[in-house]
């Protein structure tokens, strides 16, 4: 869950910014173009057959092996998972090898540029995560995908990325008394006869792995209504049509049209909301959004209708633009998260923006007293339980609140659209997300990348303000106080209010050192003086008049 900032301008020293890369075996010579799979599902047993069709282009000669993501059916997972029967290619055999969680698949021959070669896997087994098959809250069995963040690879060979990311069809034969979804366009329904049917979702614009969805329960869906000629649907148990009809009928439309008209175009060819048993809150499938049995409450809660908002943010950031690395998920789950707090102001009102901030900064200050090390771009994440953390949602929103407040907001939001539009339906890097935003500002953003983002710690600042009479000025003692080893070079406002006044004169302070000490022309002694009276800065102060 992720609104406007200030027009504070700093030219920052330069500084190195560090790359990190998570350890998957990445491979940029082979790039998935698109996947398709073919899934019968049964009332009977939990086991699925699956058959994937898989095209790839070699971007280079020489490669001889193809790998792809599926957890193999073993005793450690108490005969869960998958059993690859056959591999082929132009009708012809190939020889491959399934280990652990890798499909190894020999070539015929050494690939050659720009070829395109397309593989069928045939596969069964019960996945022991990543599609959840069982009851929903009323007892009716349901199947629904929870792929993040690589769970996928429990029941779809991929190259379970998000580096490479393709198109993807999902073509399902199950009951005819379930109803299907899944990303994209529903191009084909059939009734097959004898109580099956079969139903054929594309997926036309590339995804990363993570974000494709499948549904299949007995829903209530609903047309609610038109964006740009693409369709906004709702998908809820049948049991819960009204009440999921009203909660999802707000405020998907607007949503959709703040973030087209402030970022750029949606890229997708539906948008639907889905009530699902597979995720506790939202998981931002593109196009196809899951929520938590618990999501249809009948009467609108704030509580889903920010999740709602934060989801529908993923579908520009995330979903279109998607991190290259899982070290850069910040650029999906901090801006989410900020983007939500930019239309909740703009639909809202400042205040319950400002609450937003507080109520992150409040996780962000006890989540470091436990962390204090913790660093927003991760440092070669190998453990994918630990991707994402409240850290990662709550200061990687502030630090782009604060960002905003550095360049200013005209060049933010200016920079928000190259990057969009430069990456939009591709990968990036923060370090690709600096550059756009020093393009946009014509500012050297180095240090305020490297220590918000690269480093751990927290700001905090003790100091007092005194009014000097003989000069009219104020004197401002502050000094950044923080143990933990950390320093923060930050502009930072600060409101005098004269007397009786309730707007008050804004300042700025370049804070470049431990200890500051700044004097400011006055007319007359302030009746206060407020540190950050705008709110644009993570920070904690304790500062005061000096006796």
């Amino acid at each position: 869950m992720k609104s406007t900032f200030y027009s504070l301008i700093l030219l920052f020293g330069s500084g190195a910014l560090l790359a990190f890369t998570d350890p998957y075996p990445k491979n940029p010579n082979i790039d998935a173009i698109n996947y398709r799979f073919e899934l019968e599902l049964s009332d009977d047993t939990d086991l699925i057959k699956g058959k994937a069709t898989v095209t790839i282009r070699y971007n280079e000669d020489g490669e001889g092996v193809l790998r792809l993501d599926m957890i193999k059916k073993s005793q450690a997972l108490d005969g869960k998972g998958m059993t690859v029967e056959s591999v082929t290619s132009d009708g012809k055999p190939l020889l491959f090898r399934h280990e652990e969680d890798a499909i190894t698949i020999r070539l015929s021959g050494l690939s050659k540029k720009g070829q395109l070669s397309t593989y069928i896997i045939s596969y069964s087994g019960i996945p022991s995560t990543g599609l959840k098959i069982g009851p929903n809250k009323y007892g009716d069995r349901t199947f629904f995908s929870d792929n993040w963040p690589n769970k996928g690879r429990n029941w779809l060979p991929t190259i379970d990325h998000p580096y490479d990311k393709a198109t993807c069809e999902f073509v399902v034969t199950a009951p005819s008394h379930y109803q299907v979804i899944s990303n994209g366009l529903k191009i084909e329904e059939t009734d097959l006869g004898s109580g099956r049917r079969l139903t054929h979702w594309k997926q036309s614009i590339p995804i990363a792995s993570w974000l494709y969805v499948l549904g299949v329960a007995e829903f209530a869906v609903q047309h609610v209504d038109d964006f740009e000629g693409k369709a906004i649907q709702t998908w809820v148990y049948r049991q819960d049509r009204d009440a999921g009809f009203y909660d999802f009928a707000e405020p998907t439309k607007q949503v959709l049209e703040f973030y087209s008209d402030y970022i750029g175009p949606f890229s997708y060819e539906k948008l639907a909301n889905i009530q699902s048993n597979s995720v506790g809150g939202g998981m931002e499938a593109a196009s196809a959004i899951l929520y938590g049995d618990k999501s249809v409450t009948g009467n609108r809660s704030i509580r889903w209708r920010n999740v709602v908002i934060h989801e529908i943010a993923h579908q520009w950031f995330g979903n279109s633009v998607t991190e290259y690395d899982w070290d850069d998920v910040w650029l999906s789950e901090g801006f989410a998260t900020y983007f939500t707090l930019l239309f909740i102001e703009h639909q809202y009102g400042r205040n319950e923006f400002v609450g937003g901030l507080k109520t992150s900064q409040r996780w962000v200050n006890n989540f470091y007293k436990q962390n204090p090390d913790y660093r927003i771009v991760h440092d070669n994440l190998k453990d994918m339980s630990k991707v994402t953390t409240g850290q990662i949602y709550q200061k990687g929103s502030w630090i782009l609140h604060m960002l905003r407040g550095v360049v200013g907001t005209d060049n933010f939001w200016k920079g928000i659209r190259a990057y969009y539009a430069r990456y939009k339906d591709k990968n990036a890097t923060t370090s690709d997300f600096k550059r756009e935003m020093e393009e946009a500002s014509g500012l050297d953003l180095s240090t305020f990348f490297e220590q918000w983002l690269y480093k751990g710690g927290t700001l905090e600042y003790t100091g007092n303000w005194q009014y000097n009479a003989s000069s009219k000025e104020v004197i401002i003692s502050l000094d950044q106080t923080q143990d933990d080893g950390s320093f923060f070079e930050m502009p930072l406002e600060v409101g005098i209010y004269s007397s009786g006044s309730t707007i008050p004169k804004i300042h700025v302070m370049n804070m470049d050192k431990k200890s500051n000490r700044f004097s400011i022309k006055v007319d007359a002694e302030p009746e206060r003086v407020v540190l950050d009276p705008n709110t644009w800065v993570l920070m904690t102060a304790d500062f005061k008049k000096k006796d």
